[in-house]
């Protein structure tokens, strides 16, 4: 399941460099990986909400 809205990302670089798919990939595997550790510091607190000081 991708996280990142891709066309997103091409647009916001549109004019500054081309995006290629392997780094699309990287950056949902980055994502995935912070909301999952931002989930454990959010129970690790005894919350069950994310929020931005889980980041």
């Amino acid at each position: 399941m991708a996280l990142i809205v891709k066309s997103a990302i091409r647009q916001m670089m549109k004019g500054h460099c081309n995006v290629g798919e392997d780094y699309l990939k990287a950056l949902d595997a980055d994502v995935a990986a912070l909301v999952k550790k931002a989930a454990e510091r959010a129970a690790a607190n005894g919350r069950k909400t994310l929020k931005a000081r889980d980041c």
